[in-house]
């Protein structure tokens, strides 16, 4: 008799509210693949525009008229529960906590398989919902200060978004490089900026750090709604800028118009798309067995509560990451 699980299913583009809790079969792992039961799941704003298929380019990846990933969710954290016959890094009963974002998703479920090389195990000293935290946006935030650009001990570097789910984790990972971390957030996330070790912080909403006449070694934009000319403007004559996010047109803006700037000068403008892999998956898990990130965690929902937590993450005030606690 094959066995069921309750999972989140999308089986049409739209909002949140096409989201339907459902009775779907427990997958089986493939030889190289881990039977996870989760423990509890991170949301993404990757979520919430796949859902939408926004931006429409999203279809060709996707699937044209209907999602071919109806389960999404890239985040999880939960114990080994079988195992394939070709896997050599885990046992049943291990706990662990991945990125499935380049590994089929289907993370807003019960169960998932996932291919051996997108998961590791977890810190003893954090939780599950913690751990399942720190996967897509604590990555994107590492090669966000990494792909492009080498950070240097007493760099300056500005993260604009700095509450937010990637833009909290840039703030730390910025601080562990030794920079010099300037964060801009609201007023209400002033003192979290702080506490996550910002030396600076500007509130945007007194203050337009683009019209300041301080530049920056590095740049990051994570959700950013400043022209991409005023991203340039705020760079030191050798400053890199890197976009993270954002709506439709800006994530246009930075595919199109970032290149084309960057060949006419020394100032470097580029959209970032992070790529999940085990050797930065890693990375992760080491800063966070050493205590030097720790993932924010602004509200916590149940597995049958993801429509309503998808939706109130993509009002963009969520003061770190959002998490679904499956068990």
């Amino acid at each position: 008799m094959t066995k069921t699980m309750k999972a989140v299913v999308a089986d049409k583009y739209g909002t949140p509210k096409v989201l339907q809790l459902k009775d779907v079969a427990v997958p089986v792992p493939k030889d190289n693949e881990l039977l996870i039961r989760i423990h509890a799941i991170a949301l993404n704003a990757a979520d919430w525009h796949i859902l939408g298929a926004d931006p429409f380019l999203i279809r060709f990846m996707f699937g044209l008229r209907k999602p071919k990933v109806t389960i999404l969710g890239a985040d999880i954290a939960g114990t080994v529960e079988a195992i394939g016959k070709d896997v050599k890094q885990f046992e049943t009963g291990d706990e662990v906590f991945g990125d499935l974002s380049g590994s089929g998703w289907g993370g807003y479920a019960e169960y998932v398989c996932a291919n051996e090389d997108a998961i590791v195990p977890k810190p003893s000293n954090i939780s599950f919902e913690e751990a399942a935290a720190s996967g897509l946006s604590a990555i994107t935030a590492l090669q966000s200060l990494s792909k492009f650009t080498k950070i240097k001990p007493g760099q300056q570097v500005l993260i604009n978004g700095a509450s937010g789910g990637v833009g909290a984790f840039a703030v730390q990972i910025a601080k562990s490089l030794e920079a010099e971390v300037t964060a801009v957030c609201s007023t209400g996330n002033i003192e979290m900026a702080r506490k996550l070790g910002a030396d600076k912080v500007i509130d945007y909403t007194k203050r337009d750090f683009t019209k300041d006449n301080e530049t920056y070694d590095v740049i990051v934009a994570v959700n950013g709604y400043h022209l991409i000319f005023d991203y340039k403007h705020a760079l030191k004559p050798h400053g890199v800028c890197i976009m993270v996010g954002g709506s439709g047109s800006h994530m246009i803006q930075s595919m199109l118009v970032g290149p084309l700037i960057s060949l006419t000068g020394k100032k470097k403008l580029t959209p970032l798309m992070a790529k999940p892999n085990k050797k930065d998956l890693t990375y992760i898990r080491d800063l966070l067995k050493t205590g030097k990130v720790r993932p924010v965690i602004d509200k916590t929902f149940q597995l049958s509560e993801i429509a309503g937590a998808l939706s109130y993450l993509k009002l963009g005030h969520a003061k770190g990451k959002v998490v679904a606690r499956v068990i």
